[in-house]
């Protein structure tokens, strides 16, 4: 499955859109890959899941799925035939009957790590001050603006729902683990990647590298492509 002909799908978590993918896709697309960002709403897991199909259905030939954090949840999910390799972004995984929110708070939270409820919306919105305590300490301040400012909200919807069986099962997966995240633990992101059989590759990067190591991330998406053309 070389690059030139295999089309890499893009999945954003909470909080983020496909422009937190920009530096990936610009990466990718020099390799000759065909790359696309899966528009999620955040409004619910079968919403997500919908979209991503929906994108995926654009596609002609084998797809890689990426999914950051929570997105973890919403590429296992795809039934596409055509799907032949998952990549976890330091991302959720969770199992069969098991919620995005059982694995996220599988552990007690890093100290920086903001506190979540839902506004009187019904959303889940990241705090301004945790774009940079927490979900990309490690970016410019450039960044951190771009990524407050193109902040999109998550729905309870999407994380209390048990998935199905997990595409991770019948599929080759590759887990980036992010040893420097503050909003997924690394030993919560060990212990699903040990589980699901992963081959991982560790780096000391934040919650978001796609922003702030997006070499790190366009390897590991290389590493899955090379894998599949085995």
């Amino acid at each position: 499955m070389a690059a030139k002909t295999v089309n890499v799908v893009l999945a954003n978590g909470a909080w983020a859109d496909g422009s937190s993918w920009a530096r990936v896709i610009t990466g990718l697309e020099s390799d000759g890959a065909n790359v696309a960002a899966a528009p999620l709403p955040l409004t619910s897991l079968a919403d997500d899941v919908a979209a991503l199909d929906r994108t995926i259905a654009r596609l002609d030939g084998p797809v890689v799925l990426v999914g950051h954090a929570y997105a973890g949840a919403v590429i296992a999910e795809t039934k596409s035939e055509r799907v032949k390799a998952l990549v976890y972004v330091t991302a959720l995984a969770p199992d069969q009957g098991e919620t995005v929110a059982d694995v996220f708070y599988r552990a007690a939270p890093h100290p920086n790590a903001p506190k979540l409820a839902p506004d009187d919306n019904g959303l889940i919105w990241l705090p301004q001050e945790a774009f940079r305590n927490a979900f990309a300490q490690h970016a410019s301040s450039e960044d951190l603006a771009v990524l407050a400012a193109v902040q999109r909200p998550i729905s309870p919807a999407c994380i209390t729902v048990p998935v199905g069986r997990p595409r991770w099962k019948d599929v080759p997966s590759f887990f980036l683990l992010a040893e420097d995240d503050r909003m997924i633990l690394p030993e919560t992101q060990r212990f699903m990647a040990e589980r699901m059989k992963a081959t991982v590759r560790a780096h000391a990067v934040d919650h978001t590298p796609s922003v702030t190591a997006p070499d790190a991330v366009v390897n590991v998406i290389r590493w899955a492509i090379a894998a599949g053309a085995d």
